[in-house]
């Protein structure tokens, strides 16, 4: 059988595969009528032959319509249209064949105000050295111990229990050991039962706030603070109310004044390395807090990103360690002490609450990565993770030192900054009238990727003059390397 001359056309411009056009082609004569039921259709040598295209190119087409149901192949027959069409209902001829483009758009309306995106920074270069905001440096992340445990996975029998549906809560394995991991280093005395393993800080703070805020609930955070926060709170319709932020942490008697005054359902505290400022919370504010939370009866999400690196001296265990009342939900994350792509992140509470949350967690992201789990479970439970910990943590250490020392050195007069107790920042502020976008911008010209102040108090519109400045990512000579680019932008600015 022959097609006739242009009932089948290809265009070799088009983004669609020439098999699939001549796939539907033929499909489309098949919905008008064209090719009957037990029609036979030609060869793929003679098909190929008048397309003028391989003859595996029309193989590949004649493939796509048997998987369709479209044909049914006979041996030593050929291809026949099949008898009992997928699709018989009537179509109308379109005279005009438009070729596909996925639409930009959606043609219903969403609301562009519900998720509001910040405000863009623009793009820098991709190649520059980055001062960023304070996160690991993936370079010493354990992959090699990761791909090892992964290994021993692939030998095991019961291995195939890892890739089907598991625990909503998380890894048994790893809970246990992370209850032994968090009584050792954190003094938190908890079972399995009271942890959730999250993808996460940030998870485990959205199920927190849905658990807890409804529409005009009120939430308190520190300002400056982490605005991945903020905007989960007021995502639920909660009011978020900010408090000041000074070089003891959060100001605690913000927060009972607005307690004598509203009904507050929770607060948020970074205690350790506040986030952007870097500040510990005092000892006495941590009390202070925990006896507001029991007179008030208001949730404290503590968010202990960074516990595992500290440099001055010993550190305040967290506020989770002497919760006798049961206000604490304390949130951390192996993404910001190990690499930022290992999305495992905890969530430490009473009971009643981590059901509550592993259920909701059900109806976003029913488990987390089971392999990942149990791996890392292994990684604690060997001591991998404590001796990684603890390489990195005296890396940091060396690299807080020379990064500061190289800001006294090149940009005294420039830049203050107090040396932070631990973290992987420092808060450095500009002098002389230097805006930091104004630096930023500069700066990436020059090749170096450095923040330009935004995003970290939550009035857009704040002239802030603070930057967080990251050392633990870079080694010391990149360090050297940023220090002088920037001395280099500020000089610029400074003698234009």
């Amino acid at each position: 059988m022959q097609f006739p001359n242009g009932l089948v056309v290809i265009d070799k411009s088009s983004q669609i595969p020439v098999y699939l056009q001549i796939a539907n082609g033929i499909i489309s004569h098949i919905r008008r009528g064209t090719l009957k039921p037990t029609s036979a259709l030609p060869s793929s040598r003679a098909l190929a032959a008048d397309l003028k295209v391989h003859r595996k190119t029309v193989v590949a087409a004649y493939d796509e319509l048997y998987a369709q149901s479209w044909v049914d192949a006979y041996p030593r027959k050929g291809l026949f249209v099949a008898k009992n069409l997928p699709d018989v209902a009537p179509r109308k001829i379109a005279t005009i064949t438009q070729q596909y483009v996925y639409p930009e758009k959606t043609f219903f309306d969403v609301a562009a105000e519900k998720f509001p995106l910040p405000t863009p920074s623009a793009k820098k270069p991709e190649n520059n050295l980055v001062l960023n905001d304070g996160f690991p440096d993936t370079r010493l992340a354990p992959v090699d111990l990761m791909v090892r445990e992964y290994r021993r996975f692939a030998g095991y029998q019961f291995t195939s229990k890892y890739l089907m549906y598991g625990p909503e809560q998380g890894s048994e394995n790893l809970r246990n050991e992370l209850a032994r991991f968090f009584g050792e280093t954190r003094g938190l005395q908890v079972q399995p039962e009271n942890i959730l393993i999250t993808k996460g800080v940030q998870m485990a703070l959205y199920l927190t706030a849905k658990v807890l805020l409804t529409k005009n609930d009120v939430a308190i955070a520190g300002d400056p603070g982490y605005d991945g926060a903020n905007e989960v709170f007021e995502q639920t319709g909660a009011k978020l109310m900010l408090v000041p932020v000074d070089e003891h942490g959060i100001v605690v008697d913000a927060i009972e004044a607005i307690c004598k005054k509203k009904k507050v359902k929770l607060v948020y505290v970074i205690p350790h390395h506040h986030s952007p400022t870097t500040v510990t919370l005092s000892a006495e504010r941590r009390m202070q807090l925990l006896e507001l939370a029991r007179t008030y009866k208001f949730a404290i999400i503590e968010d202990d990103y960074d516990y595992d690196f500290h440099y001055a001296s010993s550190p305040i265990l967290p506020l989770a360690s002497v919760d006798y009342y049961g206000s604490v939900i304390y949130v951390g994350s192996f993404s910001k002490t190990i690499a930022p792509g290992i999305r495992i992140g905890f969530m430490i509470a009473p009971q009643n609450f981590i059901k509550q949350a592993t259920r909701f967690r059900k109806l976003i992201d029913r488990q987390g990565e089971q392999l990942l789990e149990e791996a890392m479970a292994n990684l604690l439970k060997n001591g991998d993770i404590s001796r990684h910990l603890k390489k990195a943590n005296k890396t940091c250490h060396e690299r807080r030192d020379i990064l500061c020392s190289l800001l006294h050195e090149k940009l005294d007069g420039y830049v203050r900054f107090k040396i932070p107790d631990g973290g992987f920042a420092i808060w450095m502020e500009y002098l002389n009238g230097l805006k930091p976008h104004e630096v930023s911008a500069k700066a990436a010209t020059m090749g170096l990727n450095i923040s330009d102040g935004r995003g970290y108090f939550h009035d857009p519109d704040y002239q802030n003059i603070g930057i967080r400045v990251g050392f633990a990512s870079l080694n010391p000579k990149e360090l050297e390397q940023a220090v002088e680019i920037l001395k280099n932008a500020i000089t610029a600015l400074t003698s234009a």
